[in-house]
């Protein structure tokens, strides 16, 4: 007896047979693939409470939103920047109970019942801040991209200062903290600009905690 007869398979119907088991071994894999993607549960959501610029407002969001894209992506105030998006230019300051926060690092569902207050909160162009007064006076910007970043920070900073918190620069741990040029800069480290009016800038703050 010979090999032909007993099995008459050629090259061709061999590679045919391989290929269709391996489509059968793979199909149940590809089926729970396409029916995990078809079943992904919806991202988590949640409402979240705060107070903006004095006004109360409640969103409900993806649990992953940040307090930098709820303010401008869900509240419309696009006062507030993004830059780096990153928590490294300082454009998206904003404060939070009167602390200066980079809002593109923190998470909106952190600050339930919390006051937030961007640059929409301090002044309008009729009625203007006494530091967004400072900053036109000095020519504290020249593009702008960073300003409304820069001014809340040299808001929170003044404020800082007043009550005492020290710095990285502070000599004195035992006095009342003095708003110098040292003091200030370093303070106002954290927010960059990148047309370099960082003078102008540290003369508006001087003159605004000069009163």
């Amino acid at each position: 007896m010979t090999n032909s007869k007993f099995l008459p398979l050629t090259r061709r119907h061999m590679l045919a047979a391989s290929a269709a088991s391996a489509a059968v071994v793979n199909a149940p894999h590809a089926a729970l693939a396409q029916r995990s993607r078809n079943e992904a549960a919806p991202p988590p959501q949640m409402k979240v409470k705060m107070k903006v610029n004095g006004k109360p407002h409640e969103v409900e969001l993806d649990t992953r939103t940040t307090l930098l894209d709820t303010l401008r992506e869900h509240l419309q105030l696009t006062g507030t920047k993004k830059g780096c998006d990153h928590g490294q230019c300082g454009a998206c300051t904003v404060m939070v109970n009167g602390t200066r926060v980079n809002s593109c690092l923190s998470l909106a569902v952190m600050h339930e019942g919390d006051e937030v207050t961007t640059i929409e909160g301090l002044g309008t162009p009729d009625d203007l801040h006494p530091m967004q007064e400072a900053f036109v006076k000095h020519d504290g910007y020249q593009c702008g991209y960073c300003t409304p970043g820069q001014i809340c920070s040299a808001v929170a900073t003044l404020e800082e200062i007043r009550k005492g918190i020290p710095s990285h620069v502070t000599g004195d741990l035992t006095g009342a903290i003095a708003p110098t040029n040292m003091e200030m800069r370093e303070r106002m480290s954290g927010n960059i600009c990148r047309c370099g009016a960082y003078s102008n800038i540290a003369d508006a703050m001087s003159e605004v905690a000069e009163g």
